[in-house]
């Protein structure tokens, strides 16, 4: 009974894998919908995000630049009128060859030097002058207002004046002038000057002060100021005596 068994063989079930689900190679377009080669442009993806440059408003420019512009022009303007004056000067120079006037103190006497009973000291010189212009092209105009001085150790003689008068090229001129003046509390003064008189040696200055105005040809140019001081020493100061000048040298210069 054994012999007439059979062994069948046991099949195995088959195992059926589930589906997968189909996935859609093309974005599905609905009906009455447009479909582009780009896909649909309702399901784009959006830009890349970009990090833009905070905005900040303008400032207004500050009050410190607008003064260093106005201070930059205003040195650049100075800047060209120096060069144009520097250009002019040398024109001037290398055409009229300028130089300077000579002056020098000829002669002196005393007229009047006393005391009076207000211990007050009047003193009149006449003093005689000569001025000399050098120059070939250049003629000199003494205007009105100048204004001539002698001085005895800071204190002040006598004053006079300047006439009015044309100086033309190559001109020496001869000045007669009167210098008069009254010093209050003169007393020690006077006792210094005849001090000093015994020595036979007294100083003494010259200062003047005269506006003019050049010309150059036919061209009056603008008022100048000549600056002269002579330095002085006569051997007295005695009233109607011819005072003898032992030493006399003259400075010059000029300026607006």
């Amino acid at each position: 009974m054994a012999d007439h068994q059979r062994i069948h063989p046991v099949q195995e079930p088959e195992v059926v894998e589930p589906e997968r689900p189909h996935k859609p190679t093309a974005p599905l377009v609905e009906r009455g919908s447009s479909r582009s080669e780009n896909g649909d442009p309702e399901r784009q993806y959006p830009p890349p995000f970009r990090r833009g440059i905070p905005y900040e408003p303008l400032k207004p420019p500050r009050r410190r630049s607008c003064c260093r512009k106005c201070l930059c022009w205003t040195l650049a303007l100075v800047l060209v009128q120096l060069i144009i004056l520097g250009i002019l000067a040398a024109v001037v120079y290398f055409v009229f060859q300028p130089k300077i006037p000579k002056y020098s103190v000829d002669a002196m006497r005393i007229t009047q030097f006393n005391l009076g009973n207000d211990n007050s000291l009047s003193a009149t010189f006449n003093v005689n002058i000569t001025a000399r212009n050098p120059n070939k092209k250049i003629g000199i105009y003494y205007e009105g207002g100048s204004r001539l001085s002698v001085w005895y150790t800071g204190t002040k003689l006598c004053e006079g004046s300047l006439p009015k008068f044309y100086q033309g090229h190559r001109n020496t001129t001869l000045l007669s002038l009167t210098l008069a003046g009254q010093t209050q509390d003169a007393a020690g003064l006077l006792q210094s000057l005849q001090a000093q008189q015994q020595t036979g040696s007294i100083p003494l200055n010259l200062r003047a002060r005269v506006p003019v105005r050049l010309k150059l040809w036919k061209l009056k140019l603008m008022k100048w100021k000549f600056l002269v001081r002579c330095r002085l020493v006569v051997d007295s100061l005695a009233a109607d005596n011819v005072i003898r000048i032992r030493d006399s040298s003259c400075k010059f210069r000029f300026r607006l």
